[in-house]
């Protein structure tokens, strides 16, 4: 059930109010008149498309570097696993190192902060530990392990720098406040079709709809 209502936020709640507002101050002022909402629409609905679009193209770009991701590290932690010449000790320490780095990435990916310094320091952590080591290590073997280990930087890079650069904050705030005002423009218009004699729920529950629908849309790209 939570996945359902994960696009559900304060946000939310802040539409819900405004309709609720917006829609009893027109009744009380009787303020009704009729126009045209195509512009109102498409100033809405297709920035809103536009960033839907680029958040979900940003996901399936973040899914193939996440995959790189693991794959290469997983291949690095074989491979040293597998040395016959590294000790027990040693195999235990880059299987650590390995850890840790996948740790710092997702706890990177899990905050809004910029700072990659424990994901760097982590890999470096395990460059290191191989050059340290690189006697215990084959040379075939070593040179396998960095080449994966150079696939496992490029896409934590990439990781990071999807993770920050987002959708333009000056075009998420443009259209947060469309939605936001839309109630003001979009209420009295509902009235005058539905007319002020019938039943006035049906005129809050028609724009609560729609901010619910729009402000759901907008929540979507944070996912």
């Amino acid at each position: 059930m939570s996945r359902y209502l994960i696009i559900i936020n304060f946000r939310t709640l802040i539409t819900f109010f405004l309709s609720i507002a917006v829609t009893y101050l027109a009744y009380e002022f009787k303020v009704v008149y009729n126009i045209d909402l195509t512009l109102m629409s498409i100033a809405i609905i297709f920035p809103l498309v536009f960033t839907i679009r680029g958040a979900f193209r940003r996901r399936e770009k973040a899914l193939e570097h996440l995959s790189r991701f693991k794959a290469g590290l997983k291949t690095v932690e074989n491979y040293m696993l597998y040395s016959s010449q590294l000790n027990e000790e040693g195999k235990n320490q880059a299987v650590e190192n390995i850890k840790k780095i996948n740790h710092s990435l997702y706890l990177h990916l899990t905050t809004l902060s910029e700072d990659t310094s424990d994901l760097d320091a982590s890999i470096n952590h395990l460059i290191e530990f191989i050059k340290n080591n690189g006697e215990f290590i084959p040379k075939g073997c070593k040179e396998k392990i960095f080449r994966f280990l150079r696939d496992v930087i490029e896409s934590s890079d990439n990781l990071v720098a999807i993770h920050a650069h987002r959708t333009p904050i000056s075009l998420k705030a443009y259209c947060l406040i469309f939605i936001y005002i839309f109630p003001v423009i979009y209420t009295p218009t509902i009235i005058n079709k539905i007319g002020v004699d019938n039943p006035s729920w049906l005129t809050f529950f028609i724009v609560m709809l729609s901010e619910f629908i729009l402000i759901s849309l907008y929540n979507i790209q944070d996912q």
